[in-house]
């Protein structure tokens, strides 16, 4: 018999806040160089799509590689593999401050990119193994705020030492901060109850993802979180080139403030999940893409706080969004739970390498409103994906009642 981790708790309140550090560290060391983007462009002379494979190459070798720390955390277990994964990134942020070649700090970051594979899936099965279903929707929302309050402390603090001395010490602190939250997650975290590592071969695991991307139900969510990522971090990698030209001329520390928007996500992820959790997910889905479409085309008007409404509504339906969608693949994935996971965050971060590295040429050829284009077009085709699911749900249940 499952021995869930129940709310209220000892180990309930050391689970979630340990689970609150790691993904804390994983999106602050992800994305502590997108502000740094324009700064990268000016210093190395290189174009502003080219400066963005500082978060492309982190985001891409990320997903390419958590099939394969999935099938690790099998057979050493999840606690090891997460503790591994954040500890090890942490010391490369710190090397790759002292880094004075861009060529070496991509390739740096995609070696950052391939150590952080082995944390968001199996934080996300751990998630679905150990605690108790009735309350999952609420500890993934949690579990998804740390990424907001991550990107917000990761931009702020780079952003802000940057300004006061360099973009080398900025990341030397954000670093120094990250491994001090790895040894908080290290000593915290609860052994898992209702996993025990096991020898898996390789191909079992790719057999385990031939059978999710036989789920239609998964399969539109993983396309849901390629779609939905990669017009979050596509926004998020070239605003602040529209804010530090005219006619706002905008300070890399300002531009860094502006990102406090991000602590809507820990309310957003926490609170959209708990709705999932009360009146289905596909509701709250097609409603929380929806925020985040009107949002992207907000951030067309040239008022400056409207633009910054515009981002802060794009901001709450993503975490609102992912945090429904992610709960969705544990439920919809009765086996193979970490290999679900990581299918979806493979989708889901190689949205955010491919959009946003695209991006980078709609700024180039078509100025902000190109950039948001291409968001629009992501975020649409995402809302035609939750209304089908949408649409099944209702089928479903009709089905149900007629049969009862």
């Amino acid at each position: 018999m499952r021995e869930y981790i129940q709310k209220g708790s000892r180990r309930y309140w050391r689970g979630i806040s340990a689970l609150f550090w790691g993904s804390f560290v994983t999106f602050a060391l992800l994305y502590c160089t997108q502000p740094l983007i324009p700064a990268f462009s000016a210093e190395f002379k290189v174009a502003p799509s080219y400066a963005s494979l500082s978060i492309s190459f982190v985001t891409g070798f990320l997903a390419a590689c958590m099939l394969f720390m999935s099938w690790l955390s099998d057979i050493r277990g999840r606690k090891t593999v997460m503790v591994m994964a954040l500890l090890s990134s942490a010391v490369l942020a710190i090397i790759i401050s002292f880094t004075h070649n861009f060529e070496l700090l991509l390739a740096l970051r995609a070696l950052q990119g391939i150590m952080l594979a082995g944390y968001p899936a199996i934080a996300m099965a751990y998630v679905n193994e150990e605690f108790d279903p009735k309350v999952a929707g609420l500890v993934m929302g949690i579990y998804i705020s740390g990424n907001s309050v991550g990107g917000l402390a990761g931009r702020i603090i780079v952003s802000t030492l940057t300004d006061l001395f360099s973009w080398h010490i900025a990341l030397a602190g954000i670093g120094v901060i990250s491994l001090l939250a790895s040894i908080w997650f290290w000593v915290g975290l609860p052994e898992s109850s209702n996993f025990s590592p096991e020898k898996r071969e390789l191909k079992e695991v790719f057999s385990a993802l031939a059978r999710n991307l036989r789920n239609t139900e998964l399969l539109l969510l993983n396309g849901i979180g390629f779609l939905i990522m990669g017009g979050f971090v596509t926004l998020y990698n070239y605003i602040g080139y529209s804010l530090m030209s005219p006619p706002y001329n905008l300070s890399q520390t300002v531009v860094g403030c502006i990102f406090v928007v991000y602590l809507i996500g820990t309310f957003s992820s926490t609170y959209m999940g708990k709705l999932a959790d009360d009146h289905g997910s596909s509701r709250i889905l097609c409603l929380s893409i929806g925020i985040m479409l009107l949002g992207c085309l907000i951030t067309l008007h040239s008022n400056l706080y409207i633009k910054i409404i515009g981002v802060a509504m794009l901001t709450f339906g993503f975490f609102g969004s992912h945090s429904v969608a992610s709960s969705w693949v544990g439920k919809c994935a009765l086996f193979d739970k970490a290999q679900a996971a990581s299918l979806y965050l493979l989708f889901y971060y190689g949205g955010a390498s491919i959009l946003g590295t695209m991006g980078g040429q709609f700024l180039s050829w078509y100025g902000w409103e190109g950039v948001v284009f291409l968001i629009g077009f992501a975020l649409m085709l995402a809302l035609v994906f939750s209304t089908l699911l949408l649409f099944k749900e209702i089928r479903y249940k009709i089905y149900s009642t007629t049969q009862s």
